[in-house]
């Protein structure tokens, strides 16, 4: 893609789409972005894993990374930026995509009476080619990566303690981030959701030193509980880290010689006292599937078999005995799930076996 000759010259696109999780924003990012204004009219940038629980992998909330990225733009860029919140959908490209399609659609306008010529941009050897395969429709723009900056190792050395954060920040940040960004990340280890972020760390740290001896990367597997009467959907608040108040599906660890079926009733049977006979239980099993998304899990490699039980509707809802020193059980209106407060991939394994709307919109 050549640059326009002149000021008064036709920009080449009337729109291009960014599409990232800016986890933070580096200098990588705002490359791309600035090419994006020098031949369009407008750009659209797509913030993914938005309102998603704060994890090691998305510690900053979309709003917290829509400062950052203005922070980076002077007030005449700003006004060409449309920078607009997307949630993920795990499981379901063709939902994703029917998101990202009608984001665009509203917010690309014509340009005098005509179609808008849109595009899609991204840095080369990044995601931009697998992003081009879904959106055909679209001309792919790729522009060179900034080698030598990678947000997993920024984050790496901002989580691993206090005291790494603060060596990066004033040695090695201003290559990495803009100012602004650097600014944010400085008031953000002030502040209570790093320290719980720093001990996910540890706690990671330990688990992977715990593997370190075995011949391969270790491949757990898992079963959640997806148990749902009356418009309500069990969940257990999680009492310790990592997800340390989050709100999570009944479930966990399989034991070596039972079935994928018994492990999920042990958990509800143990973990949550579901006042529910075995029998009915299995009578009300609707849907059963395995979630293997490779990074769903701060464990690593972790596979979840989900069970999907649609108990009958009944004025009560069963009752939940409260387990000494576990997690706090709890039935929760589909209304009220928000994915900013479940644990992992909880919210996209509901989504997925309920059928709930992938739009999510904050008042």
């Amino acid at each position: 893609m050549t640059a326009r000759p002149d000021a008064d010259s036709p920009p080449d696109f009337d729109c291009l789409v960014f599409i990232g999780r800016f986890q933070p924003p580096h200098l990588g990012h705002l490359a791309v972005i600035r090419e994006a204004l020098r031949h369009a009219r407008q750009v659209i940038v797509l913030v993914g894993s938005a309102w998603q629980a704060r994890s090691l992998r998305n510690p900053w909330r979309y709003e917290e990374r829509l400062r950052m990225l203005r922070s980076a733009f002077e007030e005449e860029e700003n006004a060409r930026l449309e920078v607009v919140p997307l949630l993920d959908a795990l499981y379901n490209n063709d939902v994703w995509v029917r998101d990202v399609q009608r984001k665009v659609r509203d917010i690309a306008s014509p340009e005098h009476a005509r179609l808008p010529r849109i595009g899609l941009i991204g840095a080369s050897r990044g995601q931009s080619s697998y992003y081009l395969a879904l959106f055909p429709q679209w001309e792919s723009v790729s522009v060179p990566l900034v080698e030598g900056i990678s947000a997993s190792r920024i984050r790496d050395r901002l989580f691993r303690s206090v005291s790494s954060a603060e060596d990066y920040l004033s040695t090695h940040a201003a290559h990495d981030l803009p100012p602004g960004v650097v600014a944010r990340i400085r008031d953000f280890l002030e502040e209570a959701p790093y320290g719980q972020l720093v001990e996910e760390q540890h706690l990671l740290d330990q688990y992977r030193q715990a593997w370190s001896q075995a011949p391969y990367p270790p491949i757990f597997v898992t079963v959640n509980a997806v148990v749902v009467q009356s418009g309500h959907v069990l969940l257990v608040r999680r009492t310790a880290a990592p997800g340390k108040g989050l709100y999570a599906l009944p479930g966990g660890f399989i034991s070596p010689h039972e079935r994928l079926m018994d492990a999920c009733l042990r958990e509800l049977r143990e973990r949550v006292r579901l006042k529910v006979p075995e029998a009915v239980l299995k009578g009300s099993l609707r849907g059963q599937r395995l979630f293997d998304e490779p990074h769903r899990s701060w464990r690593g490699r972790t596979l979840a078999e989900a069970f999907y039980f649609a108990l009958r509707p009944e004025q009560q809802l069963p009752q939940l005995k409260p387990v000494r020193g576990g997690d706090h059980a709890r039935w929760v209106p589909l209304a009220d799930l928000d994915p900013e407060g479940l644990f992992e991939d909880h919210f996209f394994i509901i989504q997925d076996f309920l059928g709930l709307p992938a739009d999510f919109d904050r008042p």
